[in-house]
């Protein structure tokens, strides 16, 4: 599907047929691949900003910074502290509390800080339900394969800040079709 390369220019219908594969690293071993689908009904501009992001190579070699296991990993920080946004500056909240959407283990969500219109380029997946974050946080997709290595960055031990003692490392990511 060559319009891969301009996500932000798909219509919802198109951006529902996109996956982004995460390679992930845990102490420079591979530990997976969380395969990713989008809600673009729900988050379109999330969508999109996130989907221009990936395809752009942004997320390739970024960190998991923080990582509470049995609640998310969090990573896609341009400095790696949780401080950076990213070169296109915020995007306007897009919450939900349909219950269909909700934050359930292996939603993909936009991290911001307090103000609810600053996110930018961080994200988070719940290692565990947590629906407290609904209305929230914006929830644009879910994992739909490798638990395994949701579960293989969320068991590193931790130490403050909740940042990781090994290094968790977004390898590559990429978009798919999966048509």
């Amino acid at each position: 599907m060559t319009d891969l390369a301009q996500p932000h220019e798909l219509t919802d219908d198109q951006l529902e047929n996109i996956l982004v594969e995460l390679e992930v690293s845990v102490g420079g071993r591979s530990a997976g691949t969380m395969q990713l689908e989008f809600w673009p009904k729900v988050a379109p501009a999330t969508v999109r900003n996130f989907t221009r992001y990936v395809s752009e190579g942004f997320y390739d070699g970024k960190i998991f910074h923080r990582v509470i296991s049995g609640f998310m990993i969090q990573g896609g920080c341009p400095t790696g502290t949780g401080t950076g946004s990213g070169p296109r500056g915020n995007i306007p909240g897009e919450f939900t509390a349909d219950q269909a959407y909700s934050h359930k283990r292996g939603v993909l969500s936009m991290a911001r800080s307090q103000d609810p219109n600053s996110a930018s380029c961080q994200f988070f997946v719940c290692h565990a339900d947590a629906e407290f974050l609904d209305s929230q946080y914006a929830a644009f997709g879910r994992l739909v394969s490798g638990e395994d290595a949701l579960d293989a960055v969320a068991g590193v031990q931790t130490g403050g800040q909740d940042r990781p003692a090994e290094e968790c490392k977004i390898d590559s990511a990429k978009l798919i079709s999966r048509i």
